[in-house]
């Protein structure tokens, strides 16, 4: 069994700040790209922003500037720093990640988290 589990998710008020953290742990072999969605209510999820193993980077041009993706290879973990918040970025957010596992055979990976919400108060 893999598990995606994050974390830092909460109430901020507009401008303010979160960080955001997602650990992958269990039959691991590889975790190549890793990325953070979201879904506000009554909306279809979307990408925010995507890391490769490597470290490119990829991000929705709605939080280009405030959000910054990253990841410790060692530790399977994602990170999402959000800063200059505004209401619109109100939703549950979802971590993702994608590689190879071994549970009981070797394959391909593509995972979710439970999701944390994130609230920004104006």
């Amino acid at each position: 069994q893999v598990q995606l589990v994050e974390s830092g998710g909460g109430l901020v008020q507009a401008g303010g700040s979160l960080r955001l953290s997602c650990a992958a742990s269990g039959s691991i072999v590889r975790i190549d790209g890793m990325g953070w969605y979201r879904q506000a209510p009554g909306k279809q999820r979307e990408l925010v922003a995507r890391i490769s193993r490597g470290g490119g980077t990829n991000y929705a041009d709605s939080v280009k500037g405030r959000f910054t993706i990253s990841r410790d290879n060692a530790k399977n973990t994602v990170y999402l720093q959000m800063n200059s918040l505004e209401p619109e970025d109100t939703a549950v957010y979802y971590c993702n990640a994608q590689g190879m596992v071994f549970t009981p055979t070797l394959k391909g990976y593509d995972g979710w988290g439970q999701g944390t919400q994130v609230t920004v108060s104006s």
